[in-house]
């Protein structure tokens, strides 16, 4: 029985939320060292995980309204939150393969991992090469400067397609986790 994929080329559109799901459920397939299947040892065992679905699914009800902001040439100059975003934890977003996916389709300062991607440009030097309000537009909409992007958008809600239903109308990240990323991409110069 031949298990390869079909595609129809000429009438399928790629999605990207469709992309990411379609990873996530193969990459929590994959084994893990000492049988680990969600990467934190042990919290299975402990019954956390139905915790950690709730703090998610909690969470994610608070991407409801989106911040506006303003697009002076290609980039968003002021900050989604009115606050610098934490390093810290953005490069955290950036190096999960669950939340930011953004080493799906980039590499970067990650020696640890494995599994990055080759067909965006690298993370390394992101810093140096734009600035904060260009990285900051990339993340919630690259469409708006690169009509011809593939990089989805993280912070947008309108006219995308074959979302499912439980996502519709979130944005994959927050404010606060893309300014998060903005920080922490400012420090790969």
């Amino acid at each position: 029985m031949c298990r390869r994929p079909r595609f129809k080329c000429a009438e399928r559109v790629f999605d990207s939320r469709q992309a990411f799901a379609s990873l996530r459920a193969f990459r929590s397939r994959l084994p893990l060292p000492g049988g680990e299947r969600d990467g934190v040892r042990g919290l299975a065992h402990f019954g956390l995980r139905a915790a950690a679905l709730a703090v998610a699914i909690l969470a994610s009800t608070a991407h409801a309204e989106l911040v506006a902001y303003k697009i002076v040439g290609d980039a968003i100059p002021a900050s989604l939150t009115g606050n610098p975003g934490d390093a810290a934890r953005g490069r955290i977003i950036v190096a999960n393969h669950n939340t930011g996916l953004c080493l799906l389709c980039h590499s970067g300062p990650f020696p640890q991992d494995k599994f990055q991607g080759t067909m965006a440009p690298d993370l390394a030097g992101a810093g140096a090469r734009w600035s904060e309000g260009q990285l900051r537009l990339r993340i919630v909409d690259a469409s708006k400067f690169n009509a011809a992007t593939i990089m989805p958008p993280f912070y947008r809600v309108d006219h995308l397609t074959r979302v499912a239903p439980a996502y519709r109308g979130k944005p994959v990240l927050s404010a606060v986790e893309v300014e998060d990323v903005v920080a922490y991409l400012m420090t790969l110069k």
